[in-house]
């Protein structure tokens, strides 16, 4: 790949310093985190300031169309002030998705790295700061992804005292509105081992909150060989790290939340009656459409019986409006879903069309005024939901984790709030962060509560 570019030639710096902006989703995070480890270890130092690094790293997400508008955004932004001793590079799913975009949007480009070959970061930030040409750096593997297992940095990130731990990378289904299969490969599961390696390091950092992701953590296990993978990972978890209280499941695929995975979750505390199951519609034949499991019958069959088992677990799941051909009727059956399940919480998106996608043949036929109007009808079904739910709680006591401090409020989670997703325990006085509390409810708003401690 070729510059779009002349510049003054850069000097090599040793030691220098490297900046990342990590977009998107947790496992861009976590990647992100494993990055800085390697840099770290080779002896670059980190630095939260852009104006004081010799690498700028922005670590793209290129999922949906709002997320590449950020990426290209914060690329365009470091670059108007690039200086001549400064590399830039583009990581993540947009640079492995769409390389040559990146280079002809952002010219002053230095490098590409893609999801499969960040571990090779070290070796790239050698490269580009001892080269005096103006060639592009890329180390985009088409191949399939290195086992993540065999990378030699963490598959954690860990905020304060709540972490997230990769369990698996890639996506072996085929929804046809979803282009991760195309960015990231089939679904690898880290090696058991290796993960619990990476549990018991949480443990002994302190964490009290270790939350599991995967594009589809229900399926952990399955290309190992593994029959109920996820299940028989948390029950070693649960004994190999007795001092972390709170472990969670996010992103459950529709169908594979299976009797042993609810025995597991209903025998052992630390695992949080929370799961994350992303529907997408109700209507079977938009799910068809979209190359999703179109029973509907099953999917209320796994909701009674996990509230059944676990009274109070807190669902969330995910919709798409707006996909081609949804028609009114289609879409009512899909409102009319949501106000009968009573989801503990919901995000919707409009449809965009993925270049890549099998979707992306059926068109793009829903107006966007249409696709706003059925976003804000489900959203605020919703909002009335979540309010009656959340006042359901005024008067009850719940254990929350407080994470943040100020202004004479003390941010707080419980068992019922993923962090980045969900909502908080809002807390009218500074308290201590980074442990466990109990606190008494005694006010509710739509997405928040109010508690004082108890």
């Amino acid at each position: 790949m070729t510059k779009h570019r002349s510049h003054h030639t850069r000097g090599a710096l040793r030691p220098f310093r490297f900046y990342i902006a990590s977009l998107g989703c947790p496992k861009n995070t976590v990647d992100s985190s494993g990055m800085a480890v390697l840099l770290q270890r080779a002896g670059y130092e980190p630095t939260l300031n852009p104006a004081e690094a010799q690498l700028v790293i922005v670590n793209t997400c290129g999922f949906i169309e709002l997320a590449r508008e950020e990426s290209l955004e914060t690329l365009q932004a470091l670059a108007a002030s690039l200086r001549p001793d400064q590399r830039l590079v583009a990581a993540g799913c947009w640079a492995q998705r769409d390389p040559e975009f990146l280079l002809d949007a952002v010219p002053e480009l230095d490098a590409l790295i893609g999801t499969r070959s960040w571990s090779g970061i070290v070796e790239l930030a050698q490269r580009l700061m001892a080269r005096r040409e103006d060639d592009v750096l890329a180390l985009i593997d088409a191949g399939p992804m290195a086992l993540p297992e065999d990378a030699p940095a963490p598959g954690y990130v860990l905020s304060g005292r709540s972490a997230f731990l990769k369990i698996a990378d890639g996506c072996s289904r085929h929804c046809a509105f979803c282009a991760i299969p195309n960015i990231k490969g089939a679904s690898i599961s880290r090696a058991p081992e290796a993960i619990l390696e990476d549990a018991r390091a949480l443990q002994e950092l302190g964490a009290l909150e270790i939350n599991l992701i995967a594009q589809d953590a229900t399926f952990y296990g399955y290309d190992l060989g593994m029959a109920d993978g996820l299940a028989a990972l948390l029950e070693r978890m649960v004994a190999e790290i007795p001092d972390v209280p709170w472990l969670r499941i996010l992103y459950a695929f529709p169908g594979f939340i299976t009797p042993r995975l609810m025995d597991v979750m209903v025998e052992h505390a630390p695992i949080l009656p929370y799961i994350d199951i992303p529907l997408q519609h109700a209507h079977p034949d938009v799910l068809r459409r979209m190359r999703r499991p179109p029973d509907m019958d099953a999917v209320r069959r796994t909701v009674a019986t996990l509230r059944e088992r676990m009274p109070g677990i807190a669902l969330r799941t995910a919709f798409i409006v707006g996909y081609p051909g949804e028609t009114e009727a289609e879409f009512m059956a899909l409102l009319d879903f949501v106000e009968a399940m009573r989801f503990d919480r919901v995000g919707v998106f409009t449809y965009s069309q993925e270049v890549g996608t099998a979707a992306a043949a059926l068109g793009d036929d829903v107006p966007p005024e249409v696709k706003q109007e059925r976003y804000h009808a489900v959203m605020a079904a919703q909002q009335a939901i979540s309010l009656r739910k959340n006042l359901s709680f005024v008067g009850q006591r719940l254990d929350v984790l407080l994470e943040g401090v100020g202004e004479g409020v003390t941010v707080a989670r419980s068992y019922r709030d993923a962090p980045e997703i969900d909502g908080f325990v809002l807390i009218h006085e500074e308290l201590e962060p980074h442990r466990i509390i109990s606190v008494e409810i005694i006010d509710a708003l739509e997405y928040d509560l109010i508690a004082r401690p108890v």
